[in-house]
């Protein structure tokens, strides 16, 4: 279809990458886990708010997840972040950035980039809740989210 302005029109379903379509329709890590070995919370400038849910042993990643009150850009970008972060080792997931995110989706809408340093923001304080709990173990007991 043709715009009046004689842009073609976007097709979500046919103009979206694979990956980015994948990314935003999952929904098996939508969860809050329990006793989490890390977890990081952060709200964008938008409003957005993702939380990430780590679990980890012997410094790798087991498993990940998040809940968010994001759109769909935001949940593509939170499900990619878990997906580049699973078994993986912790030093690697630091190195994980908003650019590979965007990268990995293809797609992301260029006025939605800012749902990746979203997700990568709560990457990094739940990475950081992690070793802060590896480092006063007792601390995790009474942890409140």
């Amino acid at each position: 279809m043709e715009k009046k302005t004689g842009r073609k029109q976007f097709n979500f379903w046919q103009d979206h990458s694979l990956h980015y379509l994948e990314m935003a329709y999952r929904t098996d890590k939508i969860e809050r886990i329990e006793n989490c070995d890390g977890y990081g919370k952060r709200t964008g400038q938008c409003g957005d708010t993702i939380e990430f849910y780590l679990t980890v042993r012997d410094e790798i990643i087991g498993s990940a997840s998040f809940v968010t009150d994001g759109c769909l850009n935001t949940i593509a970008c939170a499900n990619t972040v878990i997906h580049l972060i699973e078994k993986k080792s912790i030093e690697d997931a630091w190195e994980i950035t908003p650019e590979n995110v965007i990268d990995y989706l293809e797609t992301l809408p260029s006025t939605n980039e800012h749902c990746a340093e979203l997700a990568i923001g709560a990457l990094y304080r739940a990475l950081l809740n992690f070793q802060k709990n590896k480092r006063v173990p007792w601390k995790q007991l009474y942890k409140r989210h």
